[in-house]
């Protein structure tokens, strides 16, 4: 199976390349969905279109083994991310980003090709597999959108897991580009991998008035800057010190002119952390705050919030990944990451119902100039690293569901 995966590296650098060209935002990815079903299928996989409770925009590919006659064996699910970002990209390649202001920064280009090439793989030796692999691809990794639902701010892990894409599953994994990495390498953190990132926007509602009266108005300006003041002193001083947590305000609108008492202003920002009652705590403060200077000031206000979660790693799914990391990349190529990450990523909402693992690929080459960090305009990849992450997921596979004879082919 790793000499046929290594084969496809080609196919898989025409699929990134496609796709990136091509980029989709959050749940907008109806070209990038429809070009990852038509595959799995051409592929023999059976495929659900359409999948998510709220915004039905996910795909997911699912493999039956027949070493087993389809009696037994374990559920394992892998997972890649389908969506872009809102960046310009700056990198002059025949294969940049066609469309303005959107283009690929995170790698969930190559997320998705190195699946595809191991949904393939593993398609073409189904015969060797016992169980069920189920291969799923994301929309709307990289933010939150109103739920036409109900109004909650649903990511795309959150939108697929309520539709019970996890529903029987035993273990699920993901692997991430970390282009601080080498081509060629991968890490993985032993437990605590990556914060619990949420986004907040407060808006408070005041009066309009004239700068001569301002006894007559109720100042929306005034009541943004006494919570920005206020948030970062509970961050200081409510927040337990020995915890690791960090609050920053994005983006600050208010007013219409320079003598107008502005009657609305809106503030956007995020917050990381890695324990539930850390982030029970910032969520409550958040609140807190702004109802008691909305109240002071005889304003309103209004608070919207999407709630993160740490990705925590199971420890025997890490040991799996460092097994099968090993055997694709060598042992010196395979590194256990000390300090997690702030960052955040929604694969924590799969590792909270099911045991897995998320981990990073290497995928820069300072000798080529592929050094820019994710969510740059000029970051890039050396797709050599495509055929590593393909190689790895099914390796991966093979540990979980593979046969007796076929752990040895």
């Amino acid at each position: 199976m790793m000499h046929y995966a290594g084969q496809l590296q080609d196919e898989m650098i025409e699929y990134r390349r496609d796709l990136h060209a091509h980029p989709e935002l959050l749940y907008d990815v109806v070209r990038t969905s429809n070009k990852v079903a038509d595959l799995l299928e051409e592929w023999g996989i059976t495929v659900r279109r359409n999948v998510g409770k709220h915004f039905g925009m996910g795909v997911v590919g699912l493999l039956q083994g027949l070493a087993d006659n389809g009696n037994s064996g374990p559920t394992l699910l892998l997972r890649a991310d389908m969506d872009a970002l809102s960046i310009q990209e700056c990198n002059e390649l025949p294969y940049k980003s066609v469309n303005d202001g959107i283009m690929h920064a995170c790698g969930h280009d190559a997320h998705t090709a190195m699946l595809l090439g191991a949904a393939r793989t593993l398609a073409a030796f189904r015969e060797r597999l016992m169980g069920t692999i189920i291969f799923v691809f994301q929309p709307a990794e990289e933010g939150a959108v109103k739920s036409p639902l109900d109004g909650r701010l649903l990511s795309g892990g959150r939108d697929l897991i309520e539709d019970n894409v996890l529903e029987g599953v035993d273990h699920a994994y993901a692997l991430h580009v970390m282009p601080e990495l080498p081509v060629g390498t991968l890490g993985i953190h032993p437990h605590d991998a990556m914060a619990a990132s949420s986004h907040f926007k407060v808006e408070f509602q005041g009066i309009s008035g004239h700068h001569s009266a301002p006894h007559r108005a109720v100042d929306a300006i005034q009541m943004a800057a006494r919570y920005i003041g206020e948030i970062n002193g509970m961050m200081a001083n409510r927040i337990d010190p020995q915890e690791a947590a960090v609050l920053a305000f994005g983006t600050l609108q208010a007013g219409t002119a320079v003598n107008v008492i502005a009657e609305h202003s809106e503030l956007t920002g995020t917050f990381r952390a890695f324990t539930k009652t850390t982030v029970a705590a910032i969520t409550n403060g958040l609140q807190r705050h702004a109802s008691a200077i909305a109240e002071s000031y005889g304003g309103k206000y209004k608070l919207e919030l999407r709630e993160g979660i740490a990705v925590v790693n199971n420890a025997e799914a890490v040991q799996q990944v460092l097994h099968a990391a090993r055997a694709v990349l060598g042992e010196d190529q395979v590194i256990l990451l000390e300090q997690p990450s702030l960052a955040g990523e929604d694969f924590g909402w799969y590792l909270e119902k099911v045991p897995g693992a998320f981990a990073f690929i290497g995928c820069g080459n300072k000798e080529k100039g592929i050094v820019h960090a994710i969510h740059q305009p000029q970051f890039n990849i050396d797709e050599a690293m495509l055929v590593h992450g393909a190689r790895i997921l099914v390796r991966l596979a093979i540990q979980h569901n593979g046969s007796a004879s076929g752990k040895q082919k």
